[in-house]
């Protein structure tokens, strides 16, 4: 199975950059109402994905913790707690459901690293919940 299907393209995708602030990260995080989001290099490679807990555990430790330090702190130096592993174009439908047990989406590269989009856990739901119901539908009509 292709799964190129899945993919919400780059295009669609809210995403940050590594260069960026803590505060534009959490200003387009709020206004996109988004618990977490693909960080992206200059070059459009993944590098990692940020969380909300990202942010609050970064201004939690913090020397003095104050807002407008925000727009001084760059992404790169905020420690991400989570590892999202990213899958590359080529991969099977296996490899995604499996990474999506713990991911709310899986990023996604070509063939040079590049990042692409992403797949949402609900589409890879949808995928399986459609192969069940088939199966039902299958096992029905052969008079199982």
């Amino acid at each position: 199975m292709n799964i190129a299907f899945f993919i919400t393209p780059k295009s669609e995708v809210k995403y940050v950059y590594e260069d960026w602030t803590m505060r534009q990260a959490m200003e387009k995080m709020e206004h996109y109402r988004y618990t977490a989001v693909p960080i992206l290099n200059q070059e459009g490679k993944y590098v990692g994905t940020l969380t909300e807990g990202d942010l609050l555990w970064k201004l939690k430790n913090m020397k003095q913790l104050d807002f407008n330090q925000t727009s001084k702190i760059m992404l790169q130096d905020v420690p991400l707690h989570t590892r999202s592993q990213a899958v590359s174009i080529n991969d099977d439908i296996e490899n995604i459901i499996n990474t999506s047990l713990t991911q709310n989406f899986v990023p996604v590269m070509d063939d040079l690293g590049i990042f692409i989009g992403i797949i949402r856990r609900r589409e890879i739901i949808e995928y399986l919940t459609e192969k069940v119901q088939n199966y039902k539908n299958e096992k029905i009509s052969i008079g199982e």
